[in-house]
């Protein structure tokens, strides 16, 4: 069985041990932090080195020139060197962890991954979770939009764009056609937002979706698309997912899936995260998963660098691990 990749927890999650605060409901979400207090950032980045993530993501999800601009009033070069920088402190908490852990403690290096969140992030109305707005921008607003925050990413230096929580095949087939059409030699993964155990947020099929968008980025012969698959979604609804897109397949012809669900926690604006005494925990999904063809492993909202230990020993027991570079 092909090597699978543990990937990290939720940041904003893990953050808030260092900030002391709940970040939950800022415009900027975790990205503030990469202005305000960058060091609670790197340390946040190393929790999740030290538990074991095989690859971490850049505080960049909620950072775009758009919120930068509204909520800290910086200009549009200013918001792009503050998204270089964060890369920087990602890349510094990297470099400390390997220069304090022992080589035989960690067989391969850790991966640096850009989070690239979906268009919807910066409207800040709850729309990354419906993907209302594919109806109502067009691919070329949406390529636009990426283009510099990929850039300024690529230029600071990262291994691989992790385009996450897209919620409607159109943001994604923009985003594939750009990458294949733009930046033929970078590695990415695609993930979606999920609003049941076969639709995407904005009601397509998920199946019909990866194996669509599989299929094009093979016709084109790009093979820098690692993976596809879900985060940011209850852990329940991912087998599901996961065999209506592969159950059928030989496994020589399985798609290659990401996972990074959230803890289970249900999240109202009213009450915030309730249930976390009912969540199964994720661990105890990992070895259906990589059944599936799960070869990226994480956790999303509401999980901490303890539960990205767990998920490491899930999958060290199923026999497979190891980033892949």
């Amino acid at each position: 069985m092909s090597s699978v990749t543990i990937l990290d927890g939720g940041f904003a999650t893990q953050l808030s041990v260092h900030v002391g605060k709940s970040i939950d409901g800022d415009p900027l979400w975790s990205a503030r932090f990469n202005a305000t207090d960058p060091n609670a950032v790197f340390k946040t980045h190393l929790d999740f080195l030290e538990a074991g993530a095989e690859a971490i993501m850049t505080n960049t999800y909620q950072a775009s020139i758009e919120g930068y601009g509204e909520y800290l009033h910086l200009n549009e070069d200013t918001s792009l060197n503050l998204i270089k920088s964060t890369v920087r402190v990602a890349q510094m908490a990297r470099n400390h962890f390997l220069a304090q852990t022992p080589a035989e403690e960690r067989p391969t290096i850790p991966l640096l991954v850009a989070s690239i969140g979906p268009y919807g992030a910066h409207l800040h109305d709850g729309s990354e979770y419906t993907g209302s707005y594919s109806s109502e921008v067009s691919m070329d607003t949406i390529q636009k939009w990426h283009r510099p925050r990929i850039d300024a990413c690529l230029e600071a230096g990262v291994d691989v764009l992790g385009i996450e929580t897209i919620p409607c095949k159109m943001e994604a087939e923009a985003l594939l056609d750009m990458l294949c059409e733009e930046y033929p030699t970078v590695r990415f993964w695609i993930s979606f937002q999920c609003k049941d155990n076969l639709h995407l947020a904005n009601g397509e099929l998920f199946s019909e979706t990866v194996n669509s968008l599989w299929a094009k980025a093979r016709a084109r012969r790009n093979k820098n698309l690692l993976a596809l698959g879900v985060n940011c979604v209850h852990p329940q609804i991912v087998t599901p997912l996961f065999r209506s897109v592969n159950e059928q397949k030989l496994p020589e012809c399985r798609i290659p899936l990401i996972v990074y669900p959230n803890s289970g926690e249900v999240y109202t604006i009213e009450e915030g995260w309730q249930g976390r005494e009912d969540c199964v925990p994720l661990e105890h999904y990992v070895p259906q998963w990589i059944e599936l063809g799960a070869r990226f492993v994480g956790g999303c909202c509401r999980t901490y660098a303890r539960d990205i230990k767990r998920i490491k020993q899930s999958v060290t027991g199923c026999g497979t691990i190891g980033n892949q570079r």
